[in-house]
Parts: structure tokens; C-alpha cells; sequence
């Protein structure tokens, strides 16, 4: 085993790998931009070294910089993690001529499997189900136009040597195709240095389920079962679990052999995930996928699971004459996956033990008849966006980050990895996923009820997260039911996004029982000190003014006599009035009002109080009306950046006429693009920033004259 190693990353993933390192007494190394400097990956590991700026390009990407830390400190090793480098082939080859080992697959397996296009060559040789599509080498745009047009729409586009979501553009209809392929371009040479694209067949109602592998130096290699990540917003996943639900012993089994298959092919080594796309013909489920598979195990890798039709052109069109093979290969990533944790939860592995014993030359722990699935579980993905606005990433403060009772880490009922801490700062330089939240379960009903229960205990302030969001998805009734596929979330956009669970009435009552313990608590000795409503005539009644949603709403708290309090919110026939009981606890406020009872958590940011409770989470602003009284509206005709980030390109100028709705600008924030459209009707006035420049969350980009409402 090694003695030190250098973990190449950052965040989450950084304190991940330090914490089985640490397990096994091997000391750790990080590294960190400007960014970083305070990060909590940094103050985990035994030493640190200073590699950049903040950007990725001028630090996490240096990996001259990264094996130049390696040598100074000692390390014996390098672990990629699962981002930046994990994937980069001349990186794997560097640490190798540095005399480093690079803890992942060798560098001839990345160039393999790593390439799109390259992989799907080698999956058709060994007869494993593509989707049909171009994966040829030729770029010519109007070539991929026609390759799309004979496919038959919709296509996808995806970055050749792409992952995680990104590079990747849905088209539904040809004159689209251009606009998405340029969008795809940028976006992957962004992300991956390289702008070529395969186009690809949209498979209809499909379930993303991927299959863990691990293969060491002595010949072995092993499936570790499968992950459903059907629930995708933006091609990228939300929630995952294992097993995936429906799957059948003969499925798994199956899918199993080709993903191990697959890493032969490669002569592959350490933790790998092979992830495939399976259609669902019949309905939702699984049941009767594996029908019409031939009897037996593959030999080789030659898997008998499909016929071949000649090459079409520069590409290759593979289909199944079988009529049970709906399973089709899409890419292999050759590094360990966010979502490892959900494989590690139900065969009690712990992947970055395997990756350092398999990386230091020692066999794989297990063999395949050893491994066995326990339970079922869930993973969400809790990440700084905004989901009510096309899920745009959010930078800012952790004001407030309280974290359901949970360990860290390791196997247990209700687990988070985070890589942050309360008071650290979402940066748009990297990644926005602020945490990742595991339970598991005896059954899939009980892992639901454990996540459920996490994220409402799940409270972040400062920032917009999809916390709430998370817990829609996974109380509807297709997830529920397992009634998976990728395009679950806009199936279910009806009751996902721009919701109001909690109502003015009970955030009102939880703000006002806030403040009145707040007073409380800064009550001394002196009774006039005291807020409670003693009067020695009448009654006392006192009002407070809110702005809920688009909605001022007004309350009235009378102290009645004997201490009681009685509350009404709203006016009118709209009012909601009833007696106001409350208590601190330690989880906030036990609250009862007109006729609801329930605990509430109560953070003030400035006047705005950010209400939690088991129904949801909500926020009501506390109105000040002469602190407001000089305020104006602010004026239209202003077009600004939803969050700091670079602006990529214009698609109008001065003096042009556009429609509400349509696109006006591209900015890239979180390695990740974002169309930005014109709020109304209007003529562009002026442009106020240029390509290539970094703006601010609220800068206005442009001045837009809006047209006259008829």
C-alpha cells in the first residue's frame, strides 16, 4: 500500500478519497487554486500545495503543476478523483513518465473508452447494442446536418470525449440542428478541449441504467451491479439508486457480463462504469427486457446479442434482429462516479479502498459469486440552481447548511458527502453541487421514507439550491412507483416546479412566532424591556406587514388576556385566524395555528425569513413600510446576467428588432451554457459587454427599448 498520495481535485471529491486514505494510514496531499485557499479538502488532507488561479484552466488543469506537487512532497501516487483529470489520457501517460502511478485505468483504456466514437467502434466490434447513429470522424457540420436527417428526428448531440451532462443538445426538428450543433461545440471544447460530436438516435421513454466494474493487474475483473439514473434535468443526474427498480436476476446478469465484457475489451484496471440506455416498449419496468437473449453466458466478448447491418456511410448503424435486446450501450467512464456511493451502500464496498489496493498491484478483494446485493439505496444530488428558472447554477454564501443527523463518508442509514462547510462560499468557477445526500433501506419504500425525511431536514440559506426540488421528484407518483425514464421531470412539471407548499398563512404565523421568541430572548431584567402585551386595561393588538410571493398580506396579533395570543392573517373573507401556540425546541419551533400543527425552522436573512417545515420550505419578507417608503419600480427595458459567469456570444446588435422569448445572449457559468432571451418585445438600444468577458449576477448586458403594449 502506498504511503502518501496527491488527490488531484478539489471539493467533495478531495475529502472523499482523504477520508479512506486516512483509514488506511495513508497520508494525502492536496492541492488547491486562489479560489480554494480555505477550502475544506484542503484543511482534511496532511499537507497542501498552492497549483493557480481560480479559473480550472489556470489550476485544476495544470497537471504540470500537479505532478510538480507530487515529486516535491513525496507522493508515491496520484488520485484524479472523478472530475477534471480522471479522464485525461496524457495525464494518466505524465504521471507514469514522472514515476508516479495514476490511480485509475492506464492511459491506452481512457483513449479507448474515453472518445465517444472510439468506444462505440469497439462495442460494435464485440456486438454489444448501440443506439443507431454517426460516429464517424468526419466533422463537417453539413454532413452531421444530413446524418441527423437520415436518422430521423429527434437526435441527440453529444461531445465525442464528454461526460457529466455536458456537451450534449436534444434537437427535435432539422432546422434546429444548426443552432444545437454550434451550442454542443462550444460547450464541449469548453469542457474538454475537443469540439467533435457523434449524433445519435433519441431513444424514446429510455431508463439510463449503468453497470459498476473493477478490473485489477492479475486479469480480474468484477460487475458490482447497477445504478437506475433515469432522473436527468439538463442530461444530467438528479437522483440515482441501486439496484435499479424491476430489474430482473437475468437482466442484471446480462447487462453485468457486457459491461465486464466491455472492460476486457480495454484490458481494463480500477473502478470504471459502464452506462447503458434501455428502452421500455411495453410501458415502464423492466419485466420481460432480457426475453429473447440466448441461453447461456457470453464467451468473450463476443455477446451474441445482436446482428450487425453493414456500415453506412463514414458511420455505422447497429441494430438488434433480436427481439429482446433493449439494452443498447452509450458510453463508459473510466473513473469512479458521483453517485458510487449508492453501489458502496448496498454491497458494503468501500470503491476507494479497492481503487488504492488495485492501484498499488494488489488483486481484487472479491471474486463475482461473493458479491451480494443488501437493501436498496437512494442518492440526490444537492446542488447551488435555481429549478423555478431552468435550473440556472447560484453562487453565494453557506449562511445557514444544517445537515440532517448523518455520517460522512461511510455506510450508513442517512449519509452526506460534502465537501463544504457552513459561512464557505458557492464559487462559479466550478462544479455546483454542494453535497450529495445517501440513505438506504432494508426495501425501496423505507430508503424513500429516509430520504424524504433528509431533505426536509436539509435546510441552506443564502443561496438557491434544489432541496425542495428534490423532494417534489421524489414524492411524485412515477418515481414512487418506479415508473422511470430520462424524461421524467418534464412529465411531471406540473407539480415540480413553482410550488408553494407551506401558504401565507402558516410562514406568517412561523415569522411572527420567531420574532416574538426573538424578543423574548433579549428581554432583561428591566419590565419595560418586555414584549409580551401586558396592558392593565383591554386588550393589545399589533400589526405586522408581509410580502408573501407577488402578494402583500397583512396579520394582526392580539395579546389576550391570560397570556393567550390570538393571530389573523390576510383580510377580508381571505383572513385565516385562530389561536397562535408555539414553543422553542431544538429543532425550531413547535407551532399550532388554526387548526395546523407543526415544527418550523425560522432563518432570518435581512428582512426576508426562510421557513422550513416538513410540508416544505418557503421564504416571507417582513415589510418595513418607512424603511420602503422613498422605493420606486425599477424600470424596464434592462436585460441582465441571472449569475456571474462569462458572456460566450450575442445573437443580436444595435438597432435590431426581436420578440419576447427570443434568444439574446449565451453566457457559460459552471462549465455549463445558458441562453438568455429577450424578457419582451423591444429593440436592442446598446450592447454592453463584449464575447470573452466576465460579468457580475445582475450586470446588464444590454438595453433593450421595450416596445409600447398596444
Amino acid at each position: 500500500m502506498f504511503k502518501k498520495i496527491l488527490i488531484a481535485n478539489r471539493g467533495e471529491i478531495a475529502c472523499r478519497v482523504a477520508a479512506t486514505a486516512k483509514c488506511l494510514g495513508v497520508k494525502t496531499v492536496a492541492v488547491y487554486s486562489d479560489a480554494d485557499a480555505q477550502a475544506k479538502h484542503v484543511a482534511v488532507c496532511d499537507e497542501a500545495v498552492h497549483i493557480g488561479g481560480s479559473a480550472p484552466k489556470d489550476s485544476y488543469l495544470r497537471w504540470e503543476r500537479i505532478i510538480d506537487a507530487a515529486k516535491a512532497t513525496g507522493a508515491q501516487a496520484i488520485h484524479p478523483g472523478y472530475g477534471f483529470l480522471s479522464e485525461n489520457e496524457d495525464f494518466a501517460k505524465a504521471c507514469a513518465d514522472a514515476g508516479l502511478v495514476f490511480i485509475g485505468p492506464p492511459a491506452s483504456a481512457i483513449n479507448a473508452m474515453g472518445l465517444k466514437a472510439e468506444s462505440k467502434r469497439l462495442m460494435e466490434q464485440a456486438q454489444v447494442p448501440l443506439v443507431p447513429g454517426y460516429h464517424g470522424a468526419d466533422q463537417d457540420p453539413a454532413l452531421l446536418q444530413r446524418e441527423a436527417d437520415r436518422i430521423g428526428y429527434p437526435v441527440l448531440i453529444k461531445a465525442s470525449a464528454g461526460g457529466g451532462g455536458k456537451g450534449m443538445r436534444a434537437v427535435d426538428k432539422a432546422e434546429d440542428f444548426a443552432a444545437a450543433l454550434d451550442s454542443c461545440k462550444r460547450e464541449a471544447i469548453n469542457s474538454f478541449g475537443d469540439d467533435a460530436v457523434l449524433v445519435e438516435k433519441y431513444v424514446q421513454r429510455p431508463r439510463h441504467i449503468e453497470i459498476q466494474v473493477f478490473g485489477d493487474t492479475h486479469g480480474n475483473c468484477v460487475y458490482l451491479f447497477e445504478r437506475d439514473c433515469s432522473v436527468q434535468r439538463r442530461h444530467q443526474k438528479v437522483l440515482e439508486e441501486a439496484p435499479a427498480p424491476g430489474m430482473t436476476p437475468e437482466l442484471r446478469a446480462r447487462m453485468g457480463e457486457a459491461a465486464v465484457a466491455a472492460a476486457r475489451a480495454v484490458n481494463y484496471v480500477g473502478a470504471g462504469t459502464v452506462e447503458f440506455i434501455v428502452e421500455q416498449p411495453g410501458g415502464y419496468g423492466l419485466e420481460g427486457a432480457d426475453e429473447g437473449f440466448a441461453a447461456g453466458p457470453p464467451q468473450g466478448v463476443d455477446l451474441g446479442f445482436c446482428q450487425t447491418r453493414p456500415p453506412r456511410g463514414a458511420g455505422s448503424d447497429t441494430q438488434c434482429a433480436t427481439v429482446g435486446a433493449r439494452f443498447y450501450f452509450m458510453e463508459m467512464n473510466t473513473r469512479l462516479q458521483v453517485e458510487h456511493p449508492v453501489t458502496e451502500a448496498i454491497t458494503g464496498l468501500d470503491l476507494v479502498e479497492w481503487q488504492l489496493r488495485v492501484a498499488s498491484g494488489e488483486p481484487l478483494p472479491l471474486k463475482q459469486e461473493d458479491l451480494r446485493i443488501h437493501g436498496h439505496a437512494i442518492e440526490a444530488r444537492i446542488c447551488a440552481e435555481n429549478p423555478d428558472n431552468n435550473f440556472l447554477p447560484a453562487t453565494g454564501a453557506l449562511n445557514v447548511y444544517v445537515l440532517p443527523e448523518c455520517v460522512t463518508f461511510e455506510r450508513g442509514a442517512v449519509r452526506v458527502d460534502s465537501g463544504v462547510r457552513q459561512g464557505d462560499a458557492i464559487s462559479p468557477f466550478y462544479d455546483s453541487m454542494v453535497a450529495k445526500l445517501i440513505v438506504h433501506g432494508d426495501t425501496r419504500e423505507q430508503a424513500l421514507a429516509r430520504l424524504d425525511e433528509a431533505l426536509a431536514q436539509t435546510h441552506i440559506v443564502g443561496l438557491a439550491t434544489n432541496v425542495q426540488f428534490l423532494r417534489r421528484v421524489a414524492r411524485t407518483d412515477s418515481f414512487a412507483q418506479a415508473k422511470l425514464d430520462t424524461a421524467l421531470i418534464p412529465r411531471e412539471q406540473a407539480v415540480l416546479f413553482h410550488q408553494e407548499p407551506v401558504g401565507l398563512p402558516l410562514a406568517a404565523a412561523a415569522a411572527v412566532a420567531q420574532t416574538l421568541l426573538n424578543e423574548r430572548a433579549s428581554e432583561g431584567v428591566d419590565p419595560f424591556s418586555r414584549r409580551d402585551g401586558f396592558h392593565t386595561h383591554g386588550v393589545v393588538q399589533r400589526r405586522f406587514e408581509f410580502e408573501f410571493g407577488d402578494e402583500h398580506a397583512k396579520a394582526l396579533l392580539t395579546y389576550e388576556r391570560g397570556g393567550s395570543l390570538h393571530l389573523a392573517v390576510g383580510e377580508g373573507d381571505a383572513a385565516v385566524a385562530g389561536p397562535l401556540v408555539f414553543n422553542a425546541v431544538a429543532q425550531g419551533i413547535e407551532l399550532q395555528f388554526a387548526g395546523q400543527r407543526t415544527r418550523a425552522a425560522v432563518y432570518a436573512q435581512g428582512e426576508v425569513d426562510h421557513v422550513f417545515t416538513p410540508l416544505g420550505a418557503t421564504q416571507i419578507t417582513a415589510i418595513d413600510l418607512l424603511a420602503h417608503s422613498g422605493e420606486t419600480a425599477a424600470e424596464g427595458g434592462r436585460l441582465t446576467a441571472p449569475m456571474p459567469g462569462k458572456v460566450v456570444s450575442f445573437a443580436v446588435k444595435a438597432g435590431d428588432a426581436v420578440t419576447k422569448g427570443q434568444p439574446l445572449a449565451v453566457m457559460e457559468a459552471m462549465k455549463m451554457e445558458h441562453t438568455i432571451a429577450a424578457p419582451a418585445d423591444g429593440v436592442v438600444q446598446e450592447l454592453l459587454y463584449a464575447p470573452g468577458d466576465q460579468v457580475t449576477e445582475g450586470a446588464e448586458l444590454l438595453k433593450l427599448v421595450v416596445a409600447d403594449k398596444a
